[in-house]
């Protein structure tokens, strides 16, 4: 049997949601347990497209098999209209299998993203992630405010989970407020994953 590993999943186009993931991973890791980053696939409208099986850069393609076998999962996508972006939503559409075996059941769930805006939906973004987690059987893990930072931002960070700040032209590097939050919730998805899954 493989060792314990929390699985990062996000899509991000313009790197601001991977560097999240990134720093949500390094969290995880200062728990004690194995951070997997994985992403999704771009879709495309155009019925003839398709990627390739590996991507030619960057992280790995999230397959069914790695989130079935994780013991906890940090869930990340950019903001689309206060939703997650079609990429993430696609695959986790296709997880019928895993939700008819409760693969996911009783297992640590966090989410994050990232805007251009402040307003821009960040939290409803967050909730719309939360929803087929639930489905899953899932425990949501947020940001409680015992992370001072929650009170202090003025850019990101949500008690649903962090959030960046990326600026209009998608460019504004993630804060040091930013990152802490990141940092916390990454911490605290590995530990709740360790004592769960003990």
């Amino acid at each position: 049997m493989s060792q314990p590993y929390v699985l990062v999943l996000y899509y991000s186009r313009h790197g601001a949601t991977r560097a999240m993931a990134s720093l949500i991973a390094r969290g995880i890791e200062q728990s004690g347990i194995e951070a997997r980053l994985r992403t999704v696939p771009a879709v495309s409208a155009n019925c003839e497209a398709s990627e390739d099986s590996i991507p030619v850069s960057g992280d790995l393609y999230c397959s069914e098999a790695d989130l079935a076998h994780c013991s906890g999962l940090a869930l990340g996508s950019p903001t689309r209209f206060g939703n997650m972006a079609a990429p993430l939503k696609y695959f986790i559409d296709s997880t019928s299998n895993l939700w008819l075996n409760g693969a996911l059941i009783d297992k640590p769930a966090a989410v994050f993203s990232a805007s251009s805006s402040l307003h821009g939906g960040q939290e409803s973004t967050l909730l719309s992630m939360m929803l087929p987690l639930l489905h899953h059987g899932m425990v949501i893990c947020g940001l409680p405010y015992s992370e001072s930072q929650l009170i202090s931002t003025t850019s990101g960070g949500t008690p649903y989970g962090a959030t960046h700040l990326a600026g209009q032209q998608n460019n504004r590097d993630i804060d040091d407020t930013e990152a802490a939050l990141c940092l916390a919730q990454g911490k605290r998805l590995g530990r709740l994953a360790l004592q769960l899954s003990a």
